[in-house]
C-alpha cells in the first residue's frame, strides 16, 4: 500500500532536508496536523531557537510536537523510540529525510522513510489532512491480524453477529448493531439492574448510535479495528469522484468513562442525524418493560434521556452537529452515560462530561482514545506468526475482555465490577454473575488489567453479608455464595427453565455449591499473580476464611472414615444430586488448606470468635485430608462422582460431532444415565488446583473424560485444551483449542444473539498462558514450561504479572523473558533469577 493511501499518526521531518519548502506554508500544515491529532517531530542540526518559521511556541493540539537536536541523518531512532513510548505504531509513521539509506539503517526499518527531494511534502501533508477530515480513519486493512471484517448485505437488520462488534469501556457497552436498525445498538451498564428476585436483569439504557437513512442500506461492510478500538462501517459504493459511501465510525472512549462517539459522513441525500438519543424499546429483552420510570428533555443544546431501574437511574446526555458542504453531510455525536441513585446528580454529571468532550473536539477525543488502546496493547498482546487465525481470535478475546470488563481504574479504592456471563454485549443470563467471572474472566484480567480483576473481587467482598446470611439460613457456618448473583448478592437463579418443549426444574441454585470455593480461589489467584499481598491480609481475607468455614460445616463424616459432600451438582451439570463430585470436593479441599495457611501465621483471623484459630486450622487440615476425591490408585484416575463408572459408557463420538448439547439431543433423563459430561469436571480440577490431585493422574483422567466430553458448555473446550497441553499433547490441544477460539466468531452454540461468552474469551487467554506456555507463579517466582504445538514454531505474549510488564517468547530451543521491573523468573529447570531487562533460557538443559 502506498504511503499516500495510509492514514498516518505521526510525521517526522528532517528540517534541513525540507528547507526548500515555503516555511509559513509548512508551519500552517503542521499546526493543522497537530489540531487533527497527528504527532509531528522536527529533527534538526540547528539550535531550536534558530528554526525561523518553525520556531516554537506552537499552538496546543491533541497531536504532540516533538523536537530533536541532532546532526543531519541522525536522531531518528530517538524520535521513533519516543513515539513508541507514547503508544505509536511504527507503520503509522512517515519520515521525510535527506539521507534515506542512512535513516533506514538508523531506525532498523521502522516507519516509512521518504526522500524529501522525491516527494511533494505539502501535498503529502494536505492528503493526510483530507483523510482526517473525510473520516479516513486507519482501518488497518493492510494488516488483517488486527481487523475483524464482515460484509453487510443490503437492507440488513439486527443480527446475532452484532455482539461481535460491541464497543465499550467495561462500565457501559454498546452492541454493534447497524445505525439505522431500531434498537439494534443496545446499551447496557455494569451494575445497573432492574426487576426483583430471579427476574433481576441488566437495565437497558438510552441508545445513542442511531441514524436515519433515506431508504434501505445499500450493503457494504463493517470493520472492527482491534488495535485502535474503533468500529467502522462502509455502506454503498464509491462513486469514483471521491468517497460516495456512507461511512461511520464509533467508539467508546478509553480515557473518558461513559463517553461514546459517532461520526458519519456521506452524500447528504443518503442520511440525516435524527434524534441524539432514543429510549430503549427491545421486545422480550432487558429494557422492554423494565424501567419503572423514563423521560427525556433538553438542557440548552444538550439532549438527555434517563431510565430508572431498581435502585439506580441510567442516564445519558448527548450533543451533535450536522454539517452539509457541497452535497456531503457530516454528523458528529457525543453521548455520555452515567449510573446513580440520584437522577439529577447523575444527569448533571453526564451533561458536564459531554460538554467537556464537546470542547475537546472529535479529533482530540479520537487521538487520546487511540493512544490509550496503543498503551493497552503494549501491556497485553500475543503474537503467533505461524497461525494468524489463532492470533486474530486471541486479540479479539483480549479486546472484548477490555470492552466488557475493563473499566476499573483502581479497584483497591473500593470500585466494584459486576461482570455477567455475557458481559455488556447482550441480554444472555440476564447479566447475572456466575463462576464464569471468578474462574475464567478474573484470572485473565489479572494479567491484562489488574485493577479490573481487583474490582471484580470487590463485588464479592461487598456481598459477603448476603453470603453469610445464605449459609446461616441453611444451618451452616461461614459464607456461601449464590450460584447466580445480581444487585444484592442473594440467590437469583430461576427455579425452572424450558428444554425444548419441556419445563424442567433448575437445581443449580441449590446444588452447585463449588461457586463458594471458586470465589476464594479467584481471590488467591489474583493475589498470587499480581503480587498484591495486601488483599489477603485485608479485605479479601474473609473470602477465603469464611468460605472455608462453610465447607467445614458442610463436610459429612462417613463410616468409611472419609469426609463426604453429598447431593451436589458439579461443574459437569449433566448429573444432579450426586455425592462426592471430584471438582466440588477438590476445590473444597483447596479452600480449607488455603484458609489454614492464612490463619496459622498470625494465630488469628478476622471474625474468629472461637478463640482458637490454630485449632480451627488444624481441623480444616484434617477435613481436607479426609475428603473423598474418587481417586483409584491402581487405575491412577478419578471417578467423577460416586457411581459414575457404573453409568452407560457412552462417548461423544457415539452421538454427534462436538460441540453439542447432549440434553437436547438425547433428552435430559437419558443423559443422566450416561457417562457423557457437559464439561470436564475432573480436568477442571487439574487446571485450577493441580497440587490437590495426584500428579500422575492427569494422563489417565484425560483418557477417560476427554472422549466423554460433549463441550455442551462454552467453558469446556479451552480448559480441555489446557489439560492436553499440560499433559504433553499440544497438537491435540490445539485442535480442541480452535473450538474455543471460534465459538463466538462462528456462533458455534447458536446463541450469539444473547451476547459473547466472556468465560470462553478469558479461557482461551488462560490456555495460552498456563497451557501452551506453561506459565505459573509460585512463591513470587514466574516459571515458564512451554508445550507448543507443531503449528506454532514460536509464540510471544505480553502480560502483567507480579507488578511488572513481562514479555515471554518461546520456541523449540529457548525461552526469552523481558521485564520492565524486577521479577524472579525460571524456565527449563534453571534456578530462579531476579531480572530487569532480558534473559534467555536454554530449554534443552
Amino acid at each position: 500500500m502506498s504511503i499516500v493511501d495510509r492514514t498516518l499518526d505521526a510525521v517526522v521531518l528532517d528540517v534541513e532536508a525540507t528547507a526548500h519548502v515555503e516555511q509559513r506554508a509548512l508551519r500552517r500544515r503542521v499546526e493543522r496536523l497537530l489540531s487533527a491529532g497527528v504527532d509531528v517531530a522536527l529533527v534538526t542540526g540547528k539550535p531550536l531557537a534558530d528554526l525561523n518559521g518553525l520556531a516554537v511556541p506552537w499552538p496546543q493540539g491533541p497531536g504532540r510536537l516533538l523536537t530533536q537536536e541532532a546532526e543531519e541523518g541522525t536522531g531518528y531512532r530517538a524520535v521513533l523510540d519516543d513515539l513508541a513510548a507514547g503508544g505509536m505504531r511504527a507503520e503509522a509513521v512517515a519520515l521525510v529525510v535527506g539521507d534515506v539509506a542512512g535513516t533506514c539503517a538508523a531506525v532498523d526499518g521502522r516507519g516509512h522513510v521518504l526522500a524529501a527531494t522525491a516527494c511533494d511534502l505539502l501535498d503529502l501533508l494536505d492528503h493526510q489532512l483530507w483523510r482526517r477530515a473525510a473520516l479516513r480513519l486507519p482501518p488497518s486493512t493492510d494488516d488483517p491480524s488486527w481487523v475483524l471484517v464482515e460484509p453487510v448485505p443490503p437492507g440488513a437488520g439486527a443480527s446475532a453477529r452484532d455482539a461481535l462488534f460491541t464497543v465499550g469501556d467495561g462500565a457501559f457497552g454498546t452492541r454493534g448493531g447497524l445505525e439505522e436498525v431500531p434498537d439494534a445498538a443496545t446499551v447496557l451498564a455494569s451494575g445497573a439492574w432492574a426487576g426483583e428476585g430471579s427476574g433481576q436483569h441488566l437495565l437497558a439504557g438510552p441508545q445513542w448510535a442511531g441514524l436515519r437513512l433515506a431508504g434501505a442500506a445499500l450493503g457494504g461492510r463493517r470493520l472492527l479495528d482491534l488495535r485502535s478500538g474503533v468500529l467502522l462501517r462502509d455502506d454503498g459504493a464509491d462513486d469514483g469522484a471521491g468517497p460516495g459511501q456512507l461511512r461511520t465510525a464509533r467508539f467508546a472512549s478509553a480515557t473518558r468513562l461513559g463517553l461514546h462517539v459517532l461520526r458519519a459522513e456521506g452524500p447528504a441525500e443518503r442520511f440525516e442525524a435524527g434524534p441524539e438519543l432514543h429510549l430503549p424499546r427491545v421486545p422480550g429483552e432487558p429494557g422492554a418493560s423494565c424501567a419503572i420510570e423514563q423521560d427525556t428533555g433538553r438542557t440548552g443544546p444538550v439532549a438527555w434521556a434517563r431510565v430508572r431501574g431498581t435502585g439506580d437511574w441510567l442516564v445519558a446526555a448527548a450533543v451533535q452537529t450536522q454539517v452539509d458542504h457541497r452535497g456531503r453531510r457530516t454528523v458528529v455525536r457525543l453521548a455520555v452515560h452515567r449510573v446513580g441513585p440520584d437522577r439529577d446528580a447523575a444527569l448533571a454529571d453526564a451533561v458536564d462530561a459531554v460538554r467537556d468532550a464537546q470542547l475537546a473536539g472529535y479529533e482530540r477525543l479520537l487521538a487520546e482514545h487511540r493512544r490509550a488502546w496503543s498503551r493497552r496493547w503494549a501491556e497485553a498482546d500475543v503474537s503467533i506468526p505461524g497461525d494468524p487465525d489463532a492470533q486474530l481470535a486471541l486479540r479479539f478475546a483480549l479486546f472484548q475482555l477490555r470492552v466488557n470488563a475493563g473499566s476499573a481504574r483502581d479497584g483497591s479504592h473500593g470500585d466494584e465490577l459486576a461482570v455477567g456471563a455475557r458481559g455488556l454485549s447482550g441480554p444472555g443470563y440476564a447479566g447475572h454473575v456466575f463462576w464464569d467471572t471468578d474462574v475464567f474472566v478474573l484470572p485473565a484480567l489479572a494479567t491484562v488489567c489488574p485493577a479490573s480483576a481487583r474490582a471484580m473481587l470487590q463485588y464479592r467482598i461487598n456481598r459477603l453479608p448476603a453470603a453469610r446470611a445464605r449459609a446461616d439460613r441453611g444451618g451452616r457456618a461461614g459464607a456461601r455464595f449464590p450460584w447466580e448473583s445480581a444487585r444484592d448478592g442473594v440467590e437469583v437463579t430461576p427455579s425452572s427453565t424450558t428444554l425444548g418443549d419441556e419445563t424442567i426444574p433448575v437445581l443449580t441454585g441449590e446444588q452447585e455449591e463449588h461457586i463458594t470455593a471458586d470465589v476464594a480461589w479467584a481471590a488467591d489467584r489474583y493475589a498470587t499473580w499480581t503480587g498484591d499481598a495486601a488483599l489477603l491480609a485485608g479485605p479479601g481475607r474473609p473470602l477465603v476464611v469464611e468460605t472455608a468455614r462453610y465447607w467445614a460445616s458442610r463436610v459429612e463424616p462417613g463410616d468409611d472414615g472419609r469426609g463426604h459432600v453429598r447431593g451436589v451438582i458439579g461443574a459437569d451439570e449433566y448429573h444432579e444430586g450426586v455425592d462426592d463430585d471430584v471438582f466440588t470436593n477438590v476445590m473444597a479441599r483447596w479452600n480449607l488448606l488455603r484458609a489454614a495457611d492464612l490463619v496459622e501465621p498470625d494465630g488469628g483471623s478476622p471474625g474468629d470468635d472461637s478463640g482458637d484459630a490454630a485449632g480451627e486450622a488444624r481441623r480444616w487440615r484434617e477435613l481436607a485430608a479426609s475428603l473423598a476425591d474418587g481417586y483409584d490408585p491402581r487405575a491412577r484416575r478419578h471417578e467423577q462422582f460416586t457411581g459414575y463408572l457404573a453409568l452407560e459408557p457412552l462417548t461423544s463420538a457415539d452421538v454427534a460431532p462436538v460441540p453439542f448439547a447432549a440434553d437436547l439431543v438425547l433428552g435430559r433423563e437419558r443423559v443422566h444415565a450416561t457417562q457423557l459430561v457437559k464439561q470436564p469436571d475432573v480436568l477442571m480440577a487439574h487446571f485450577l488446583v493441580p497440587e490437590c490431585l495426584a500428579p500422575e493422574s492427569l494422563p489417565q483422567d484425560i483418557e477417560l473424560y476427554a472422549p466423554r466430553t460433549t463441550h455442551g458448555s462454552s467453558l469446556s473446550p479451552a480448559i480441555t485444551a489446557a489439560a492436553l497441553a499440560r499433559a504433553g499433547r499440544p497438537d491435540e490441544a490445539l485442535a480442541t483449542f480452535r473450538i474455543a477460539l471460534r465459538l463466538d466468531l462462528d456462533d458455534l452454540t447458536g446463541s450469539g444473539a444473547k451476547g459473547l461468552h466472556l468465560a470462553t474469551l478469558g479461557g482461551v487467554w488462560q490456555t495460552v498462558l498456563a497451557g501452551f506456555l506453561g506459565l505459573q507463579v509460585r512463591d513470587g517466582v514466574l516459571s515458564v514450561d512451554p508445550n507448543l504445538p507443531s503449528a506454532w514454531p514460536t509464540v510471544t505474549v505480553t502480560l502483567q504479572v507480579l507488578g511488572a510488564r513481562v514479555q515471554v517468547t518461546a520456541d523449540a530451543a529457548t525461552v526469552q523473558v523481558v521485564t520492565d521491573r524486577p521479577v524472579r523468573v525460571t524456565a527449563g529447570g534453571h534456578r530462579p533469577v531476579r531480572i530487569t531487562g532480558e534473559i534467555v533460557f536454554d530449554r534443552d538443559r
